[in-house]
């Protein structure tokens, strides 16, 4: 008898079953713009009413080694928000609305429960970004990855009304740094985070650190923070740049919106800073620029607003219960300096 696509390790009948669940979840994403979504070849959207000059805004972004984390507690139901949360948050620094979100998971057997937990999360992300999960892929790639393993990456189409694009361009000296409160570590860094607590130390995931108040495996897979509805409630005439402080920190991001000649001068003690950064600093003996350089440290989202705009700023980020800190100042960076962001 010949062999059969299953018997090369692809199962139709287990990716039948996840297309299912993932028509079921993108339902409730739907957004009226939507024309044709999952189970199609490819998706089909208008562009929103009310935008006269709508420029298309796009995104990639994976979760990268938190997935390991989610895989050695046999919990998939948050990395789908993150992985939303890592491309929402990219288009939302420009200052553009998420409209359709699609996503790639592969992996070497699909366990269909593992999928639709997987997909459950895209759709909750979606949801709290405003954007329809119109698509994806599901993909057997067997004998590629180490059994339990998968991989995520994701795709975001926004748009943002062409005079209204939030570029940094009129960031000047005296403009005001605020900065949002993250859930904790997002999706980054997470390679020296499991080098320390996994490698080094080798705690487990129900270990309870003296910097924590709950098991460490929640700590870790606590979701990226959303920021998109909270963002885009602000006055844009208020918001001169912003940036998604992911991998290389608020050192390496928030530098990527600044005009030259400008720099930023940050006062540390001005936010919290999350237990977690402190517990992988003490067991890591982690310096404390190498910190800032590798992780959020508590803010995972930062403004640019000028003087005469921060108080209003600040006063509606609360009103939306998003915490916010007057984090410190644009400043004239002397000609050749290449240091643009100073902590003190």
């Amino acid at each position: 008898m010949g062999l059969t696509y299953e018997q090369a390790g692809v199962s139709i009948a287990r990716g039948d079953a996840v297309a299912r669940a993932a028509k079921r979840w993108a339902r409730a994403t739907l957004r009226p713009e939507i024309l044709a979504g999952v189970g199609g070849f490819g998706a089909v959207f208008r562009i929103p009413a009310g935008y006269r000059r709508p420029l298309l805004v796009a995104a990639t972004d994976g979760v990268g080694t938190k997935l390991h984390v989610a895989s050695l507690a046999g919990r998939h139901d948050t990395v789908g928000i993150d992985l939303v949360a890592m491309n929402a948050n990219d288009i939302l620094t420009l200052g553009a609305e998420p409209l359709a979100f699609l996503d790639y998971f592969v992996t070497e057997r699909l366990e269909v429960e593992v999928a639709s937990a997987v997909l459950r999360g895209i759709s909750r992300g979606c949801k709290r970004a405003g954007c329809a999960l119109v698509g994806g892929e599901t993909a057997e790639h067997p004998g590629c990855f180490a059994p339990g393993e998968y991989d995520l990456a994701g795709f975001v189409v926004g748009v943002v009304e062409a005079d209204q694009i939030v570029d940094g361009r009129r960031i000047v000296p005296g403009d005001v740094v605020i900065g949002l409160a993250s859930s904790g570590l997002h999706s980054n860094g997470f390679s020296l985070a499991r080098h320390i607590l996994f490698e080094r130390h080798r705690l487990p995931l129900d270990a309870r650190l003296p910097e924590l108040r709950r098991p460490l495996a929640q700590e870790l897979l606590e979701p990226t923070r959303i920021y998109v509805r909270a963002v885009r409630a602000l006055p844009r005439a208020a918001l001169k740049g912003m940036a998604h402080i992911t991998g290389g920190g608020i050192v390496e991001n928030l530098p990527r919106v600044l005009p030259p000649g400008c720099a930023a001068v940050l006062r540390t003690g001005s936010w919290p800073v999350p237990g977690i950064f402190r517990a992988l600093q003490r067991l890591g003996e982690v310096s404390e620029a190498e910190m800032y350089r590798t992780f959020n440290m508590g803010l995972g989202f930062v403004l640019v607003v000028a003087a005469a705009h921060a108080a209003s700023v600040l006063k509606a980020l609360k009103r939306r219960r998003i915490g916010a800190y007057r984090v410190g100042e644009i400043v004239r960076c002397p000609r050749g300096e290449r240091q643009r962001v100073r902590l003190e």
